[in-house]
């Protein structure tokens, strides 16, 4: 069976998308080079219906998408469509074009699509599944667990990973939301729990001041931005999670160790989607690896979800048959 022996990731450099990419690359064994495009204005915004800029055009000098070219290129984002569906057109057979997420242009973008059960794009190239693709392995928990930070592994059981967001385009905590999390965090803590958390770049200063009180108050552990981010240690270490709805990719990364997921729902935006979303979670409630956060511990095990591989061995299957 051929399998692609080079790739590209192409984004924009939206962390998030880049991040997807490269899970993926890396789970097919490919050292890939990463191209980030930047479309002049009209061209990123009439992305992803409209044509490629040409100043990208691999002609020009200055082009992110000057050859040699690959045998595979993993493209996701909005403004990275154009860019892919010109190469899957203009160098055919030559290259094997795979879209993450719904190109919102139709299965005809790429060669092969990813989106997660919760889109509605359907298609004889398209692919789904219940979680996303990330860069977390089983092997790196585990390599996590035979040397542990000191200052997570002092803290009793039950441990409880509590990977915090924050605002984005389809929720925001309101001051009724901080309460209330904080209030079921604090709740947990008087069943015995210690708290190991992480937090984001989008999580709201007042969030955060409110969760470092309830740690601070109950023993736990806080990442305060310094040194190395712990976060593989607090998925290998946790008993449980407890998950902010606003984002995707830690409810998959988690769903990687087979523990309990507890999400909390921050305030729907009034134009976002947040509904897509619920779909998602509705799905993993379904498949018994989330349940709602309402601030008592919980004991349940699932067979674990890693959808990075699966996505990998559909990449190697199409290109060989291409």
């Amino acid at each position: 069976m051929a399998y692609p022996k080079s790739a590209w990731i192409l984004t924009d450099g939206k962390a998030g998308d880049e991040l997807q990419c490269l899970g993926v690359a890396e789970a097919l064994n490919l050292k890939p080079e990463i191209r980030r495009i930047a479309p002049r204005h009209p061209y990123d915004w009439l992305a992803p219906w409209g044509p490629l800029d040409p100043a990208e055009h691999p002609d020009q000098p200055d082009s992110p998408l000057r050859g040699p070219f690959p045998d595979l290129v993993i493209g996701s984002g909005r403004r990275a469509i154009p860019a892919l569906r010109f190469l899957k057109e203009f160098k055919g057979d030559q290259i094997f074009t795979v879209c993450l997420k719904d190109p919102r242009t139709g299965p005809t973008a790429a060669d092969l699509i990813w989106v997660p059960e919760h889109d509605r794009l359907t298609g004889p190239n398209v692919i789904r599944t219940l979680t996303s693709p990330h860069r977390l392995r089983l092997m790196d928990l585990q390599a996590v667990r035979i040397e542990p930070p000191r200052a997570l592994l002092s803290l009793p059981h039950p441990r409880v990973g509590v990977l915090v967001g924050g605002n984005s385009r389809n929720h925001h905590f309101t001051d009724a939301d901080i309460q209330s999390f904080v209030a079921k965090l604090e709740s947990i803590t008087r069943q015995g729990a210690a708290l190991i958390v992480t937090m984001s770049r989008r999580t709201p200063q007042a969030l955060a001041d409110a969760v470092q009180g309830c740690v601070a108050a109950s023993g736990g552990y806080v990442w305060d931005g310094s040194g190395a981010n712990p976060y593989r240690a607090i998925l290998a270490l946790s008993d449980q999670f407890v998950v902010t709805a606003d984002s995707v990719n830690m409810i998959s990364e988690a769903c990687i160790t087979g523990r309990p997921i507890l999400v909390f729902e921050p305030s729907r935006r009034l134009f976002g989607n947040a509904a897509k979303i619920n779909r998602f979670i509705s799905g993993l409630i379904a498949y018994g690896a989330v349940q709602n956060f309402q601030g008592t511990l919980e004991s349940y095990a699932y067979k674990p979800l890693d959808s990075t591989p699966v996505i990998a061995d559909a990449i190697k299957l199409a290109f060989a048959n291409r």
